[in-house]
């Protein structure tokens, strides 16, 4: 019976309401995000994808589904050259997702289209296009020990000297990037990226080029993933079209030869391009064929593929599907790879571009 009495005594003590809490307001929502094009070549566009929500994150999709948490983000204008549907949101913290921005693309450009380049014409010398190309810069920006700094446009940061760029496009119709010994143990040359400029995923990618053929030269035209400033390398993928140190080098038997690879997580292949009678001191067409699950690479024809990797051959974390990413062009002095110049080092050296070209594939 005291059992009883407690137990409604505690009923009554403990149901008692506290004061009212203030209602919680309401989160805002994010503002759904702009899409905007301009156009590239033969009805491919750069999208580009705006936020005004302060500290916002844009996810997108390209087939029709809705993003998620798991969708690619933006980084950077990429290239539409598909039929697809782009689908995309913003989220924030201390805010709702937004509405979903959607634009359906139906170019319908047959295989084989070229749809974007940079043919390099100026009246020369002139500025590598702004709107295109940026630049890494200094000494030691980028690792592997090389022995360079990297110099913009005109810079006047020394070693650098505005008076004689690093890079310029001539009225001859080509890219130059060209490195100096501005003194005993020290270089200038430059390193040119399309990354917050330019980006695709899928596709034809080549440039006709000519290298410098001289100890510790080590030129290379490559790719890179959006995603670097979120996942860093080598997990945002690395797509090496070409590389090439020094010349003929002994420690490959004499062989004249340029490489192509990949990197990822634990991810590494590289495959050497060495017929006979090939030299990297004469014009050559450096060209990778990107599609879901597969990159080659080729010399001067596609047809003439060298290096084909799939995930399935290689193996560690397969990057390449992830989105877009950008292009790379630089000359890089010394380093592990090439080891340092020595006494029979050409200078001044350059690589000479004379375009790069992105096609559609089937």
């Amino acid at each position: 019976m005291r059992f009883a009495i407690y137990s409604v005594l505690s009923i009554v003590l403990f149901s008692v309401p506290g004061p009212a809490q203030p209602a919680q307001p309401a989160q805002p929502q994010a503002v759904a995000p702009v899409i905007t094009t301009r156009p590239a070549q033969n009805g491919a566009v750069l999208v580009s994808l705006a936020s005004q929500t302060p500290s916002a994150t844009i996810r997108y999709t390209i087939d029709g589904s809705a993003p998620g948490a798991s969708s690619q983000i933006y980084f950077a204008p990429f290239l539409v050259a598909a039929n697809l549907t782009l689908s995309a949101d913003v989220t924030a913290a201390g805010s709702r997702d937004s509405a979903v921005a959607r634009r359906v693309f139906t170019p319908g450009i047959p295989a084989g289209t070229l749809v974007w380049s940079d043919e390099f014409t100026a009246t020369g010398p002139a500025q590598p296009d702004p709107a295109v190309w940026n630049y890494d810069l200094g000494k030691n920006c980028c690792g592997n020990n090389e022995l360079e700094t990297y110099c913009a446009w005109k810079s006047a940061v020394g070693p650098c000297d505005p008076a004689n760029p690093s890079a310029w496009v001539g009225s001859d119709g080509l890219l130059h990037i060209q490195t100096r010994q501005t003194a005993p143990g020290v270089y200038t040359s430059a390193r040119l990226k399309t990354q917050g400029l330019f980006s695709f995923q899928y596709g034809r990618i080549e440039a006709r080029m000519k290298l410098p053929e001289s100890q510790g030269m080590w030129p290379a035209f490559w790719l890179l993933g959006n995603n670097i400033t979120k996942i860093k390398w080598p997990a945002c993928g690395e797509l090496d079209v070409m590389e090439h140190i020094n010349g003929a080098d002994p420690d490959r038997h004499g062989f004249d030869w340029v490489q192509g690879s990949i990197h990822g997580s634990k991810l590494d292949g590289g495959i050497q391009y060495h017929p006979a009678g090939f030299s990297a001191a004469a014009w050559h067409t450096y060209g990778m064929i990107w599609s879901r699950g597969e990159i080659k690479y080729y010399i001067d024809n596609p047809a003439n593929v060298y290096a084909t990797f799939t995930p399935a051959t290689q193996a560690g974390v397969w990057p390449f599907d992830d989105g877009p990413e950008f292009v790379i062009i630089n000359l890089a002095v010394g380093g592990d790879w090439p080891r340092s110049p020595d006494s029979t080092t050409v200078f001044p050296s350059e690589v000479q571009v004379d375009y790069v070209r992105v096609f559609t594939i089937g």
